[in-house]
């Protein structure tokens, strides 16, 4: 094919041209090869369906396509034949020969690497029939499981590039208005209008005629990586969505800013703006069209607060990632002093669906007034964990039970974090909540750049806003006094009350501070970091009474407030206990029930967690939970000869 590609006449040629080099064979073999899928073995599995394939000689009728991530994460290695949709689950080296035949060459499955679904243990053959996958709305994901993130070309083959033509077709005032008229709202967590930050920017005076785009990928969430899986599995796309704000807002210079920890990432990044430029959709006059545009990559460092705008600017310039106070907004005056607009992976990502398909189709989706999709890594005590991608306006019910398959191990469910450490949680009686960037917000949490982490019972609200507040007071920059401080102090009082040490009057000094940090902090950070103690205070406030006024732990966490107990009518006297106890503090001889010394107990749950038999118990003040006894069941001691 003709490389650079010049006009859209030699794009729509060079597609063409793709499609038919990309045609599938009899079968296709999907094989996630994202960042999770590599860590529990991907890439070995790859190499034993490549031998397997050339071995039998089956190169002319099945092809083997790495992907990016496919979503379902706790499930790799996994893969998708085509054309018949069976998903196969964690699979390994010595599975393969036995896939290929079975499934290749018989027509049939292998049942036992077939899903299951957590609740009924129904078996499940096909992608499609999956809860997970079924009740998504894949549209920013819908390429990441079906073409091989490292080829520009099954990006062409896919249309891609297709919505860049088509922009640079428009006026760029045309494409601002139909980006405007999407509503897309900003994906990384503020949720602003993509349409008026645009237009700011373009507004906004640039004597030197440089404007900056900049993605930001840097998610420093815990438990959160959609922006590193959209990147890893589809970063074309992301690509073709920048070039179009530069074209609509006038942007000469690109930036992908993105953490040093996404080795994969990184790498696929590397090699698609290589690719892109080679086939002239960066550099200068792209597709005829008077557009100059090129990407930089700048790698931070892992600081949380480098997702903050002004932060992350600063670093990009080499100055430490520190936030300033916005009273010149960064359209205006950015990186460099220069009027530079500022989005997402996610957002840029949807872009190019909303000029192929148009601002009529994405309003059709979601709510009135948070349009599209949005993506969740779904985490925690749910039975299905993993990157989902869905509407608008779907409840937080359906995201948990439908798509994530309910709470682990029968548990009752207690509440979700939405938002990431600066979100807040969101109890059980909210559960049929909509999820969407104003109802999370006005519930006292916010959207975030799409973390959920699902909690049960068994999990500790006191505790949970302790860690978040610990997780933020070590990210934070320290410039200004109130989150440096104000977080510090937080944290002492959490560490008291969940240490038994707690006051009544910290409780309303608690309320007080989060109030201060929320109203006077200077950058978003600080704005939200409060959110997790506010949150957990408004919706288990009696959770943190119970810890002050009778040092008690509801949900058995808090180690100073608990105490383990050994069930005499349950100890088999095995011994397994007495040899892990860390401390010594279980004594006992064989058929001989077992003592656990309290004074020598550290409460570090290792005999709890080892015991077979439910003949540990862990205990606070009225409320207690014994371990879960295993299939095999012996007598108690005491009714053994």
């Amino acid at each position: 094919m003709q490389v650079p590609i010049q006009t859209s006449k030699d794009l729509k040629k060079a597609s063409k041209e793709a499609e038919k080099l990309k045609a599938p064979l009899e079968h296709v073999i999907y094989l996630c090869a994202g960042t999770g899928c590599r860590a529990s073995g991907a890439m070995e599995l790859a190499e034993a369906m490549t031998a397997e394939i050339e071995g039998k000689k089956l190169g002319k009728k099945v092809s083997l396509m790495l992907t990016g991530c496919h979503g379902f994460c706790e499930k790799g290695p996994l893969i998708v034949h085509h054309p018949s949709g069976v998903f196969y689950q964690h699979l390994k080296p010595k599975d393969v020969a036995e896939v290929l035949e079975t499934t290749l060459e018989k027509g049939d499955v292998v049942e036992r690497l077939l899903y299951r679904t957590p609740t009924t243990d129904e078996i499940v053959k096909l992608e499609a029939d999956i809860p997970f996958y079924k009740h998504q709305k894949r549209l920013v994901f819908d390429l990441n499981g079906r073409i091989d993130p490292f080829d520009i070309d099954d990006y062409l083959a896919n249309g891609g590039y297709q919505a860049l033509a088509k922009a640079l077709a428009m006026d760029p005032e045309k494409v601002l208005e139909e980006v405007d008229r999407a509503n897309l709202r900003g994906r990384g967590g503020g949720g602003f209008p993509a349409g008026r930050k645009w237009r700011s920017c373009r507004n906004a005076p640039a004597p030197d005629g440089i404007r900056y785009i900049i993605c930001n990928a840097d998610e420093g969430d815990p438990g959160a990586f959609m922006d590193r899986s959209v990147i890893e599995g589809n970063p074309h796309r992301v690509i073709e969505g920048m070039l179009i704000g530069a074209w609509a807002i006038g942007g000469t210079d690109g930036y992908v800013y993105i953490r040093h920890e996404y080795p994969l990432a990184v790498e696929t990044l590397i090699k698609a703006i290589e690719d892109a430029r080679r086939y002239g959709f960066l550099g200068s006059n792209i597709l005829d069209s008077g557009l100059s545009f090129d990407i930089k990559i700048n790698r931070g460092g892992g600081a949380f607060v480098c997702g903050e705008s002004t932060a992350l600017m600063a670093s990009i310039e080499g100055e430490v990632g520190e936030p300033r106070a916005k009273h010149i907004h960064t359209v205006v005056q950015g990186l460099y002093n220069r009027p530079t607009n500022l989005n997402n992976v996610e957002t840029w990502a949807n872009v190019p669906l909303i000029i192929d398909r148009g601002a009529k189709w994405f309003t059709g989706i979601g709510t009135k007034k948070s349009s599209g999709t949005k993506i969740f890594s779904l985490v925690g005590k749910v039975a299905n964990t993993g990157l989902v991608e869905v509407p608008m306006g779907l409840t937080l019910h359906q995201l948990i039970y439908d798509i994530g398959g309910g709470i682990l191990g029968g548990k009752e469910f207690k509440a979700v974090q939405t938002g990431g450490p600066s979100g807040g949680a969101i109890p059980a009686k909210l559960l049929d909540l909509p999820v969407d960037f104003d109802s999370l917000t006005k519930a006292g949490s916010m959207m975030g750049s799409g973390g959920a982490i699902v909690m049960d019972e068994a999990t500790c609200m006191v505790d949970v806003a302790r860690y978040f507040t610990k997780f933020l007071e070590d990210e934070s920059c320290g410039k200004c006094v109130t989150c440096r401080e104000g977080l510090r102090q937080m944290g002492w009082i959490l560490d008291d009350i969940c240490e038994g040490k707690g006051k009544k009057e910290q409780l309303e000094v608690l309320k007080d501070l989060g109030e201060v940090v929320q109203e006077a902090s200077l950058c978003a950070l600080g704005g939200t970091a409060a959110n997790p103690l506010v949150s957990t205070i408004k919706f288990f406030e009696e959770e943190y009474e119970e810890h002050i006024g009778e040092h008690v732990c509801r949900a058995l966490v808090c180690k100073e407030l608990i105490r383990y107990e050994i069930v005499d009518d349950l100890c088999t006297a095995c011994g397994i206990c007495r040899k892990e106890c860390p401390t010594d503090a279980i004594e006992g001889k064989k058929k001989t029930l077992h003592v656990l010394d309290q004074d020598k107990c550290i409460q570090c749950g290792v005999c709890y967690d080892v015991c077979k038999y439910g003949s540990l118990k862990v205990v606070s003040g009225k409320y207690e939970r014994t371990c879960e006894q295993t299939k095999f069941k012996l007598k108690p001691v005491k009714d053994q000869k």
